[in-house]
């Protein structure tokens, strides 16, 4: 079982910046994939950025040059750099983890973006 804690969400203003936190009950190392989902009211999820363990990178079109990953190996945390956002970032953001093709899923955390 991987217990993943978000954080770091909030309301902010258009052209504003947020970071958002995932911290994870293991080692970072054992995950295979990490990554950010988002969920606007009456939408579905969607990928938003994720990180294999090797390192590699992918963003949604509608992020790229916006957000970017990063993480710390030794707090066991993937953060999520946003700039530049915009009311349409507005979603629950959520922390998923994929382990063995098992994904564990965080609590999610608010982002507002006012106009």
């Amino acid at each position: 079982q991987v217990q993943l804690v978000e954080s770091g969400g909030g309301l902010v203003q258009a052209g504003g910046s947020l970071r958002l936190s995932c911290s994870a009950s293991i080692s970072i190392f054992s995950i295979t994939t990490m990554a950010w989902y988002r969920q606007a009211p009456d939408k579905q999820r969607e990928l938003v950025a994720a990180i294999t363990r090797g390192g590699s990178t992918n963003y949604a079109d509608s992020v790229k040059g916006r957000f970017a990953l990063s993480r710390d190996n030794d707090k066991n945390t993937l953060y999520l750099q946003m700039n530049s956002l915009q009311p349409e970032d507005t979603a629950v953001y959520y922390c998923k983890s994929t382990i063995w093709n098992r994904d564990y899923w965080g609590q999610g955390t608010q982002v507002t973006v006012s106009s």
